[in-house]
């Protein structure tokens, strides 16, 4: 059902609209999706790059963080193993309290050596429970509640002697730095004696990334999620879920979709083997904006073709439909059968080869309506004329003698009555030569008709009239009603003493106007009605023959009239016409 919608719409749609229409199909509609797939298929393949190389990143970034972190590892593993440091930690300095100084000098020597070696390595501190070994507070210091406070202290608790990381805040004053911390339990699993810590600072770690880092943000997290290391100093310790939604799965490494700041990011990680994830996020937008502008400059040029294409097929559209507009015109006039036309020459193509051929037939038409049209015109107007004087004479023959009879028997003044209700009859039916009259008229002469018979047939006549107003102001052809009450009177009448009752009714349906006369006389036999409705019965059938005929003429061979009639019961003679009017 649409599509034939469609279909009709575009039919009714002028040639130019057509034309229109068809170049934006053919024309507009590829190119448009011409600029789509090349959007589409650059920013796959921009995507298809950025994901390539933020994969390279972030295993370039691991490989080199683990190799870092590997390094820390290895100088603490010295420091775990130093057997030496182990005794001197584990060591009762009670008896000897100057002892300590020469403890002092090892630890110094050990871890000023680590400090030179490294200078990542920021500081280095060894936190003791021995009571009886005096802290520097430098280097040695005690584990007490301030101790353990800090990340670093939780994280150690379930470590085994294996390496954690854990991150300090940042202040005002101090930077962030990553603390190494290490539980000292060589040999001595279940009874730790001491830990041991490294300060790094983040900065060192963030170098790492900072070259990459100005095009995407790119983070390192823990296994657990909270944020190490970033160019926001401000984001780190928090849980990198709160910026980035969505599910890492469990695969090392990958990539997914995720809001970043608002706006839609891609998202890629890769996982070291101590559990920490580098993730790289750059938002679409930031790699797309090149081919939206590239895609909008196609667009820009595709428009320019398209509004100079519009122009030049609007010329050329309005170059053919002129002409057939012209043609049409001309078709219009001799339509309204105004042949006094001029076609201007129209070149020689289709259109023009067209106009030359109507051209033609223009001229050869105007002679067939002279030659046949106008005759047959004239020929039925001829035949209504002489159908409309056959019943004048025959009607008025029958009037004079009813009024000749009359006045021999009654000698009265009601042979003036017959005379004035007969000339009226006579200036309706005349109707200066017009065959055609509104219904209302065609009414008031059957009145005037039936008022003269009436006379006649003193007290045998019963007229009933049942009349729709409303179609009182169609028209009918003259004389219609007349020959069929003519009939009723002259044919119905069975019993001189009973009389007839006679009804004139007319109405409407939605399409037709019916003009009916309807007795209660003699009827017809089967025989006779079939001769009546054959038009071959000279006596009941002339009223009907002439009266069909002029219906057919005026309004088309549908329409016209036709009897019912049953032997002892009456007779219907129905007359049925259009409400458009006459045929033209």
């Amino acid at each position: 059902m649409p599509l034939r919608f469609v279909v009709k719409t575009f039919l009714n749609l002028s040639l130019r609209s057509k034309l229109f229409a068809v170049f934006c199909i053919v024309s507009i509609l590829p190119l448009l999706f011409f600029v789509k797939y090349s959007y589409d298929t650059t920013t796959r393949e921009l995507t298809t790059q950025i994901y390539t190389n933020m994969i390279a990143t972030t295993e370039q970034i691991n490989a080199n963080l683990e190799t870092k972190l590997d390094s820390y590892s290895k100088i603490s593993a010295s420091i775990y193993l130093d057997n030496t440091l182990r005794l001197l930690l584990t060591k009762d300095y009670t008896e000897n309290s100057t002892e300590y100084l020469d403890s002092y000098i090892y630890f110094n020597n050990v871890i000023n050596n680590v400090l030179a070696t490294n200078p990542d390595i920021r500081a280095v501190s060894i936190y003791t429970s021995n009571t009886t070994f005096p802290a520097d507070s430098v280097y040695i210091k005690r584990i007490d509640d301030a101790a353990k406070s800090t990340n670093w202290y939780e994280s150690i608790a379930h470590s085994y002697g294996n390496v954690t990381y854990s991150v300090s805040a940042t202040t005002a004053v101090t930077e962030p730095v990553f603390k190494l911390a290490r539980l000292l339990n060589n040999n001595s699993l279940n009874f730790p004696y001491g830990i041991l810590t490294f300060d790094i600072a983040e900065a060192d770690i963030y170098r790492l990334m900072e070259k990459e880092d100005k095009q995407k943000d790119i983070y390192i997290v823990n296994e657990y999620g909270n944020i190490l290391s970033n160019r926001n100093k401000a984001l780190l310790n928090q849980n990198i879920g709160t910026f980035i939604p969505g599910t890492f799965g469990e695969k090392s490494s990958g990539s997914f979709d995720s809001m970043y700041n608002g706006e839609k990011s891609l998202v890629v990680y890769n996982t070291i083997k101590n559990g920490w994830k580098t993730i790289s996020v750059i938002p679409y937008k930031s790699f797309i904006t090149n081919a939206q502008i590239a895609s909008k400059r196609i667009l820009i040029m595709a428009l320019s073709s398209i509004a100079i294409s519009v122009v030049l097929i609007y010329i050329t559209a309005r170059f053919f439909t002129k002409r057939i507009e012209s043609l049409l015109q001309v078709i219009r006039r001799i339509e309204r059968e105004d042949f006094n036309v001029n076609m201007t020459f129209m070149g020689h193509d289709e259109i023009g080869q067209l106009s030359f051929a109507f051209k033609k037939m223009t001229g050869r038409l105007k002679e067939l309506i002279n030659e046949v049209y106008k005759k047959e015109i004239s020929k039925k107007e001829a035949e209504m004329n002489m159908l409309q004087a056959q019943i004048n004479p025959h009607f008025l023959y029958n009037t004079l003698a009813s009024i000749s009879a009359l006045a021999v028997k009654h000698r009265d003044n009601t042979i003036s009555e017959m005379v004035s209700h007969l000339a009226k009859f006579y200036r309706i039916s005349l109707n200066k030569g017009k065959m055609i009259l509104p219904i209302s008229e065609e009414i008031k002469l059957t009145k005037y008709y039936i008022a003269i018979q009436q006379h006649r047939f003193e007290g045998l006549l019963r007229l009933h009239y049942a009349i729709d107003d409303s179609v009182l102001v169609y028209q009918t052809v003259k004389l219609a009603l007349q020959p069929f009450v003519e009939n009723a009177i002259n044919h119905a009448v069975w019993d001189d003493e009973v009389g007839i009752n006679i009804i004139v009714k007319v109405y409407k349906d939605a399409r037709d106007i019916y003009l009916e006369v309807i007795d209660d006389g003699m009827g017809m036999r089967t025989e006779t009605l079939e001769r009546a409705l054959n038009k071959t019965d000279n006596v009941s059938g002339y009223g009907i023959s002439n009266v069909d005929q002029r219906i057919k003429l005026a309004f088309g061979d549908e329409y016209g009239v036709t009897l019912y009639s049953k032997f002892g019961i009456g007779t219907k003679a129905q007359i049925r016409i259009p409400l458009h009017g006459i045929r033209s």
